[in-house]
């Protein structure tokens, strides 16, 4: 029997990128124990019962309970980016958060930071052209407030004090939560034609996320003004999925480089 103490670092240091050999050797765990508490039942019904009740999981509902930052800046970014939360049987909320099939790091990166937020089994559901990375609690709408009826751009989006103070601390994990959910990063080639007839062609990188909700349009950007990184907007009209959209594009080389260190292309 491992303290719950081990346990939760062993979910923090996956979402950071560790191998299970490396965190089983820094935690003194097997292999099989990790993959155990990641996949599996952590301790039986009775035996969680007696030792404390899964609210302590929840920094709302616990005072006491703390909450990985980094980890949950990123799924809060990937959450609002493309993501929801829907109500199942006996007050159970289900989180599910969508990415691309054509990136499966980024899908391990996320399942990874979803278990450290919240240390509960993470499914993988295949969809067309997509995966479904799933959970299921009581108390993700304690972790995202949020969550409410209807489409997240037809409702007023705010952080509560407590996430921003985390999106404040974590700014490089919620941008990149947001631009690996429902963002990209490409690159813009031009050819042009000198006065002696011969082409020249340039090319540069620039990063766009693109969204219909003006309040998480403006998380993003109030988040990369705390950064310094210059960015730009405008709207596109009916755009396929909504009838507006604000696309937010980062192109000054300084500002791509920037986003460069934290973000990086999709993989």
């Amino acid at each position: 029997m491992y303290s719950r103490e081990i346990v939760d670092e062993t979910f923090r240091l996956k979402a950071q990128g560790w191998s299970d050999q490396a965190i089983a050797a820094r935690c003194g765990v097997s292999v099989q124990a990790l993959r155990h508490w990641r996949y599996g039942t952590r301790r039986g019904t009775a035996a969680e019962a007696r030792r404390t009740d899964r609210t302590t999981y929840c920094p709302q509902c616990y005072p006491k309970a703390s909450i990985h930052h980094e980890a949950y800046a990123y799924v809060l970014g990937a959450y609002l980016g493309d993501g929801h939360i829907s109500e199942g049987r006996r007050g159970v909320h289900a989180l599910s958060i969508f990415y691309d099939n054509r990136y499966p790091q980024l899908i391990s990166y996320c399942r990874a930071a979803v278990e450290a937020v919240f240390p509960v089994k993470v499914f993988l559901v295949g969809r067309t052209g997509c995966s479904e990375i799933k959970a299921y609690s009581k108390h993700w709408p304690c972790v995202f407030p949020q969550h409410g009826k209807g489409h997240k751009h037809s409702r007023p989006i705010e952080l509560e004090s407590w996430q921003t103070e985390i999106v404040n601390a974590q700014p490089e994990a919620f941008i990149r939560g947001l631009i690996h959910s429902d963002g990209c990063r490409v690159v813009n080639r031009i050819r042009r034609k000198l006065p002696n007839g011969d082409g020249t062609h340039y090319e540069y990188p620039r990063y766009h996320f693109t969204n219909a909700s003006t309040d998480i349009i403006g998380l993003l950007t109030d988040t990369l003004d705390l950064l310094g990184i210059v960015w730009k907007s405008h709207v596109i009209k009916n755009e396929p999925r909504y009838r507006d959209a604000t696309v937010v594009s980062v192109s000054r080389r300084d500002a791509v480089a920037r986003m460069d260190s934290f973000v990086g292309p999709k993989y």
